[in-house]
């Protein structure tokens, strides 16, 4: 195989960035393995959601337009034939929606995945690995990964956690996902450095959940304004690394976390007594309290997202504002 272009930034991101637009990032591995690749109506109300194409694509449509509807300049990251796209076309986006052997990718997968020529989508720690390389501020997902349950047993950390450390960029996320070892997760993103910052919230959000007073955050702002300039005296600070923007699911959507946690716990129960281990766990764990909550977990994932999307190009805005 001969040489080829790893990274390929979209000419829209790069006159962005040229220009000192605000952009916010956005993750394809919620298209690629989130939603089913078939139509739905939409699963929290959302009026511009597209229900006559497949649903993984009107979500990822949703979130483009969500971004450009707050100001900023959406640079959605996924990878086509090896080469990492920033900033990919409607076409490419459908391209990636339909292929049912696109990968998963994390940061170690990038490496592989471009020298064999690969498609795939992205993680929140792949993901922050384009926000380095093009220089982004700001990035939109939904929760996080982080310290996995029963990792005194079998160590099992998220990357996103190091990716978070080593990467100056703003997550935007609805805290952690909610089958974590979440006290686990805030002490490991203190230790790494990683401020949390509460939007509107001094509790640390659970993803669908909105969490409770047994965690917090390590600061709190009130507005987009003052989360923007928390970051950017961050980074005088601690210019290499990344931070946490903890924005708490909407709540006509958020399922009480008495009511996720009791499921976990149960589930947890069955997994040991059906001898499942290991990485089978966690795709156990989502199956349950899918089905324990008969489904609102998808609405309550969409509107995360959205969510997340509007906070983040509204932090965006504020940002370039600073740095002009």
């Amino acid at each position: 195989m001969g040489p080829r272009v790893a990274i390929e930034i979209s000419e829209e991101v790069c006159d962005a960035l040229a220009s000192g637009l605000p952009i916010v990032a956005l993750e394809t591995a919620v298209l690629t393995h989130g939603l089913p690749r078939t139509p739905m109506a939409s699963p929290c109300d959302l009026s511009e959601w597209i229900a006559e194409i497949p649903a993984n694509l009107a979500l990822s449509v949703l979130l483009d337009t969500t971004v450009r509807n707050g100001g900023a300049v959406p640079a959605t990251v996924g990878m086509l034939d090896g080469t990492l796209h920033v900033g990919l076309s409607r076409a490419q986006l459908e391209r990636l929606g339909h292929d049912l052997d696109v990968r998963k990718l994390s940061t170690r997968d990038l490496g592989a995945a471009s020298a064999q020529r690969a498609s795939g989508g992205t993680t929140v720690a792949a993901t922050l690995a384009a926000c380095a390389t093009a220089n982004i501020r700001v990035f939109a997902t939904g929760g996080i990964g982080g310290v996995h349950r029963g990792w005194t047993d079998r160590p099992d950390v998220s990357a996103d956690l190091a990716a978070l450390a080593r990467t100056p960029t703003a997550v935007v996320s609805a805290g952690a996902k909610s089958i974590l070892d979440l006290p686990a997760t805030v002490e490991a993103l203190d230790s790494l450095g990683v401020p949390v910052i509460g939007l509107g919230t001094r509790v640390f959000p659970r993803f669908i959940s909105q969490g409770n007073d047994s965690l917090g955050v390590s600061a709190h702002a009130q507005d987009a304004a003052e989360v923007a300039a928390i970051c950017a005296a961050h980074w005088l600070f601690a210019p290499h690394v990344g931070a946490l923007i903890a924005n708490p699911p909407p709540a006509q959507w958020a399922i009480p976390a008495d009511e996720v946690e009791t499921t976990i716990a149960a589930a947890l129960i069955e997994a040991a007594r059906a001898g499942i281990r290991g990485a089978a766990v966690t795709p156990f764990l989502l199956d349950r309290v899918q089905r324990a909550t008969a489904g609102r977990t998808v609405g309550v994932n969409v509107a995360v997202l959205e969510s997340n999307a509007r906070v983040g190009a509204a932090i965006a805005v504020e940002l370039a504002s600073i740095r002009r």
